[in-house]
């Protein structure tokens, strides 16, 4: 099987990345791709904002941007799975070319720019699968001519909370111009206490009430971080996503490829973004769940964002070359490695590296 997916990476990268990438989805849609999920490990199941998840790995939003793909990223062995980013009106997001494999960097830069065929058309398709099992979450964000960005996030928690498992609130793309202005402290009061009333609003109604995470950048500053903190700590926010992609170029190989306008992912992220996560953990304390994206790749990784403060984990432009067997083979490991440290639960290896990621530059 191994050699299969090995084979079929190397066919996928005689396409242009974002090509390539709309070939992976109509290959799962097809059933092409077969089912690796690993059998269930009781010491990788949690709860986190009030969700039972049976392992802590997740696909990050940005792959599956139209939710056409959710239940058969779930057969991969994800334990969830985010679709989106979805905006209200669909929109063809930024010109093409836009997105740049970094081969020797194991990176992605990207500057997609949110494009999405719009709530109408991923409502249907969520809807239409809603009575199935699984954890589906909802990136939603803002078209980018919108008027008031802050009515575009309250319209997606509005739409899509019959059919959400939860939702994350995007203010972190670098595409979308003036988006991570949202993060500032004034905006981000404005946006949360309208997002989290039209949620719980929206949570009588249903009967059931549904998480909403933030999504941050790791291009922060200790003074935004601890702005956010501050804010989030005000408002009765679920959880926090750390972190989306940067802007920052250091210490890559591929230089020719560097100077490409957009947000950077993948193995070249890892660092970074587990340091801000920390950071994070520090600042909000030990009770706030936080998702630990960025340059996840392997189960050593993974976990490693658990002990810098993460609670799960979420990867996506790491399979971009490690193919889609990589989520079974890092539930798979993350087994191992508890068997390797004698604990009965992941939730035990949390923040147990904490101090050594605050003590790593940004």
């Amino acid at each position: 099987m191994l050699d299969l997916f090995s084979l079929g990476r190397r066919g996928l990268f005689l396409f242009d990345a974002e090509t390539a990438h709309g070939l992976s989805i109509a290959a799962l849609k097809t059933g092409l791709v077969p089912q690796c999920a690993p059998a269930a490990d009781p010491r990788l199941a949690q709860t986190v904002a009030g969700i039972r998840f049976a392992n802590p790995l997740g696909m990050a939003a940005g792959y599956d941007k139209n939710a056409e793909v959710p239940d058969a990223l779930l057969s991969l062995g994800f334990g969830f799975a985010e679709v989106g980013t979805l905006t209200p009106k669909a929109q063809a997001g930024n010109p093409k070319p836009r997105v740049f494999r970094l081969e020797r960097d194991r990176g992605v830069i990207n500057r997609l720019g949110f494009n999405n065929e719009g709530h109408e058309a991923a409502l249907a398709r969520l809807a239409a699968r809603s009575t199935r099992p699984g954890i589906v979450g909802v990136n939603i964000g803002a078209n980018k001519d919108a008027l008031d960005r802050v009515a575009d996030y309250v319209e997606g928690i509005r739409k899509f909370y019959p059919v959400a498992t939860y939702f994350t609130a995007n203010i972190s793309s670098p595409n979308t111009p003036g988006l991570r202005d949202l993060q500032a402290k004034e905006s981000l009061e404005v946006l949360l206490a309208a997002v989290l009333a039209a949620r719980d609003e929206e949570a009588i109604r249903a009967g059931r009430r549904l998480p909403v995470f933030l999504k941050i950048a790791p291009d922060l500053t200790e003074e935004g971080m601890d702005d956010i903190a501050e804010v989030i700590a005000a408002h009765p926010l679920d959880g926090l996503i750390v972190s989306n992609t940067t802007l920052s170029r250091e210490g890559l190989i591929e230089t020719s490829i560097a100077g490409e306008a957009g947000g950077l992912s993948g193995a070249p992220l890892f660092e970074k973004s587990t340091a801000v996560l920390a950071r994070m953990r520090k600042r909000v304390g030990p009770a706030l769940p936080i998702i630990g994206v960025g340059g996840v790749s392997s189960a050593e990784t993974a976990l490693e964002k658990i002990r810098a403060g993460a609670d799960l984990v979420q990867l996506y432009s790491c399979m971009v070359y490690e193919g889609p067997a990589l989520p079974g083979r890092i539930v798979k490991g993350l087994s191992q490695l508890l068997d390797r440290e004698k604990v009965d639960t992941i939730r035990d290896l949390r923040d147990t590296r904490l101090d050594h990621w605050l003590s790593v530059k940004v």
